[in-house]
C-alpha cells in the first residue's frame, strides 16, 4: 500500500510534464526549465574540455619538448665534472632523464631571409628518446641528426619564413668572431634541412632550431664537451621543487631554470581561466534552476484545480508535495540527458568547428603569439561530466523543494472557491 501513493506520485507528474491539449502552458514551462538546465550543463562540459585540452597539450606538447629544467654554466667545465653533476642530479628520485645539450644565441639565415634562433646541440638518440619532438614531426626525423652531422632540425614557421623545405640549406651563424689581421668574420657553417617540425607554440615553431652536439661543439668553438644539461622529471608541475631540491646538492657556480620560468604564468593563466569560467557557468545554470522554481510555482498556479480535485479523493499533502517532487526531477533528468548529449558531442567536435570557423571566416581563434598553442584543442572528461550532470541534478532537486511545499500547502475549499 505504501508503494500506491508514490506511484500515483510519479504518474501524475510524469502526465504534467508531457504535452497535453489541456496544458500548454505547463508544457511550456517545463520545455522552457528543460532547455534552460541543458544549455548551461552542454556549455560548461564542453568548456571543461576545452580547458581540458589546454591542460593536455602543454603538459603533452609544449612540455614533452620544452626541458622540465635546465641545468647550465658559464665556465668551461671538462667532462669528469659534468659527469659529476650528472651522478648528483640522477640521485634525486623525480628525475627521468638528463641529455647533454649545448644551447647558445645564433641566426638562422637564407638569401631570402633571416632571424635570431634558440640553437641547442643535442645527442639525438637521447633527445629522441626523453623528448616528444618526434611525435611533431611533418617531415624528416630527429634521429637523422646522428648520420648527417651537419643536419639542422626546425620549427615550421622558421622553415616558412626562411623559404626552405627537406634538403634546402640552412646557414647558422654563432655569437663567436673569428679575428683575422684583416678584418673581424663572423662564424658560421651551412646545414642541411633533415627535419621540420610543428607543435603549435609560436616560441617553439619559430625560435627553437636543434643540430647535433659535435656540430653545435665546432659552430660555438667549446671546449667543454657540452654547457648545459637538459632534465626531465616524474611529474611536471613539480620541476620547481625538483630544481630547488638539485640545486642545494649542486656547486653555487651552476645555474638553474625550470619551465615555471618562461611557461608558468601562461599555464596558471589556463587554471585560472577555467576556474573563473566555470563559476560564471555554474551561475548560469543556477539560473536555469531558479527559472525551475518560477516555472514550477507557476505550474502549482495553474494546477489548483486539480491539486483540489485530488486533495478531495483522498491524496495527502504529503501526495501532492511528491508530484512535484517528481515533476522537477522529471525536468532535470530530461534537461541533463539532453545536456549530456549536446555537451559530449560539442566537446568531441570542437576542435573541427573551431578549425571550420577558422578556414571559412579567414580568422584565426587563437593567436601563437598569445597563447603557446595556435589551435583549439578538447579533452573530454567523464569525471567532469559525471560531476555537473549530479550538480544539476541536486540543484534540480532542490529547486522543487518551495513549489512542492506550497502545492502540499493548499487547501481543497480554497482552491476550489478560485476556480
Amino acid at each position: 500500500m505504501s508503494n500506491k501513493p508514490l506511484n500515483l506520485s510519479r504518474f501524475v507528474a510524469f502526465r504534467y510534464v508531457s504535452a497535453g491539449k489541456s496544458s500548454h502552458l505547463v508544457s511550456f514551462m517545463s520545455a522552457i526549465s528543460i532547455f534552460g538546465l541543458a544549455l548551461g550543463l552542454a556549455i560548461l562540459v564542453i568548456v571543461l574540455s576545452v580547458m581540458n585540452g589546454f591542460d593536455k597539450e602543454m603538459r603533452q606538447s609544449v612540455l614533452g619538448i620544452v626541458p622540465h629544467i635546465t641545468i647550465s654554466s658559464e665556465e668551461n667545465l671538462n667532462d669528469a665534472q659534468w659527469q659529476e653533476v650528472r651522478g648528483t642530479i640522477q640521485q634525486n628520485p623525480a628525475v627521468v632523464s638528463i641529455s647533454p645539450v649545448i644551447q647558445a644565441i645564433g641566426v638562422a639565415a637564407t638569401e631570402g631571409s633571416h632571424k635570431g634562433v634558440v640553437i641547442n646541440g643535442i645527442d639525438a638518440a637521447l633527445e629522441a628518446e626523453s623528448s616528444a619532438i618526434n611525435r611533431f614531426m611533418r617531415a624528416g626525423d630527429l634521429k637523422a641528426l646522428i648520420d648527417n652531422r651537419w643536419g639542422v632540425v626546425l620549427g615550421q614557421t622558421l622553415a616558412d619564413r626562411l623559404g626552405v623545405e627537406l634538403g634546402d640549406s640552412v646557414d647558422l651563424f654563432s655569437t663567436s668572431i673569428s679575428i683575422n689581421p684583416i678584418t673581424p668574420l663572423a662564424t658560421f657553417k651551412g646545414f642541411d634541412v633533415v627535419g621540420i617540425y610543428r607543435v603549435g607554440a609560436q616560441e617553439l615553431d619559430s625560435n627553437l632550431v636543434m643540430i647535433n652536439l659535435s656540430a653545435a661543439r665546432s659552430l660555438f668553438r667549446l671546449r667543454t664537451p657540452y654547457n648545459a644539461v637538459h632534465i626531465r622529471t616524474v611529474d611536471v608541475l613539480q620541476a620547481e621543487m625538483v630544481r630547488q631540491e638539485i640545486m642545494t646538492d649542486l656547486p653555487g657556480a651552476l645555474r638553474s631554470e625550470s619551465w615555471v620560468a618562461t611557461l608558468g604564468a601562461i599555464y596558471e593563466n589556463i587554471q585560472f581561466s577555467r576556474g573563473i569560467i566555470s563559476f560564471m557557468l555554474w551561475l548560469l545554470i543556477g539560473v536555469a534552476a531558479f527559472n525551475l522554481v518560477v516555472s514550477l510555482i507557476m505550474i502549482v498556479r495553474d494546477k489548483r484545480g486539480d491539486i483540489a480535485i485530488l486533495r478531495t479523493l483522498g491524496a495527502s499533502p504529503k501526495t501532492i508535495n511528491h508530484i512535484f517532487m517528481w515533476q522537477g526531477c522529471f525536468i532535470g533528468l530530461t534537461g541533463i540527458a539532453i545536456g549530456v548529449v549536446l555537451g559530449v558531442l560539442g566537446s568531441l567536435y570542437v576542435s573541427q568547428f573551431a578549425a571550420f570557423i577558422e578556414a571559412t571566416f579567414s580568422i584565426q581563434i587563437l593567436n601563437a603569439e598569445v597563447y603557446p598553442i595556435d589551435f583549439l584543442p578538447s579533452e573530454l572528461n567523464l569525471r567532469d561530466v559525471v560531476t555537473v550532470a549530479s550538480g544539476v541534478l541536486v540543484l534540480s532537486l532542490l529547486a522543487t523543494i518551495y513549489p512542492a511545499s506550497r502545492a502540499a500547502a493548499i487547501q481543497p475549499a480554497d482552491a476550489l472557491r478560485h476556480e
